[in-house]
């Protein structure tokens, strides 16, 4: 088992004034960090994975959709090769970076402007397993495995519970895709929110550990030794990635929601969150 934290509670752009952060990341025990990926390019990404490798830290990814004209289950052609594109230059940035895993909702744009009223049609889940059996084929040479999330209905429509994600990762029947388990989500959508690991875990192939308001995980209300102790008696031995989020993405307030401190500060965000997860893990053997 890996424990890591996503920067994005810094930063959805990762820059040298962030590189102060992983030693102190390091220092906390974490393995390593993951790498929010809405714009740059490879070059960039060397620096920032120099930085990661000089701090003995190992390295996952994220990303979204951007936008329309980059939709994988868009009825136009041209927006749906914009998707294989987009996913491209993630996959190139992740090799980069030398990461692990690239995860996140890379279905469709995200918010309600992009709603369509009802749930996936079977020709966007047909065109979404095209996009995505492309990616995972570069995924492929890049060594990367590709892990889809599943957001709550208020995000998105595509995928909302990991059920439907393993479903999805079964059509696109490729060794390097697969689905990502996010605990604030499966708490605002599964019925089981701990049940539902065990069901799909030949499917998982990473894990966001995510508070139930995003902020500290272990302050709030999510069952992290239940949902951990499954993960671990299922046999689930990668990456657990704390996600959490804070006032300083005002770009990404809109889809994220954050209109208020959800930890009392980073720094307990990561240090108490790290306990959480090393307890919890310790506590399943």
């Amino acid at each position: 088992m890996k424990i890591g934290f996503n920067l994005l509670l810094w930063t959805p752009f990762v820059t040298e004034e962030h590189f102060s952060l992983l030693p102190k990341l390091k220092a906390t025990g974490y393995d390593g960090v993951e790498v929010p990926l809405f714009a740059g390019d490879v070059p960039h990404y060397e620096k920032v994975a120099k930085a990661i490798r000089d701090n003995g830290l190992k390295c996952t990814t994220c990303t979204v959709i951007p936008d329309e004209e980059h939709n994988p289950i868009s009825a136009d052609p041209n927006h749906r090769q914009g998707g294989v594109d987009y996913l491209k230059w993630a996959i190139d940035c992740n090799a980069a970076l030398g990461s692990e895993v690239l995860c996140g909702p890379f279905y469709q744009p995200l918010g309600g402007k992009f709603f369509s009223g009802q749930g996936p049609t079977q020709e966007e889940k047909d065109r979404a397993v095209e996009v995505h059996r492309k990616a995972a084929d570069f995924a492929k040479q890049a060594n990367l495995q590709l892990a889809v999330e599943c957001l709550n209905r208020f995000e998105c429509y595509f995928l909302n519970i990991i059920k439907d994600g393993a479903a999805h990762a079964k059509r696109v029947n490729h060794p390097n895709f697969g689905v990502m388990y996010d605990s604030f989500h499966a708490n605002v959508e599964e019925k089981d929110p701990v049940g539902c690991i065990e069901k799909n875990i030949g499917s998982i192939r990473h894990v966001h550990i995510s508070e139930n308001d995003r902020g500290t995980p272990g302050k709030g209300h999510v069952p992290f030794k239940r949902i951990i102790k499954t993960l671990r008696k299922a046999g689930y031995d990668q990456w657990l990635t704390i996600e959490a989020f804070g006032t300083s993405l005002p770009d990404l307030a809109a889809t994220t929601c954050v209109w208020r401190s959800l930890s009392a500060s980073p720094e307990e965000c990561y240090q108490f969150g790290f306990k959480t997860i090393k307890e919890g893990w310790d506590a399943a053997s």
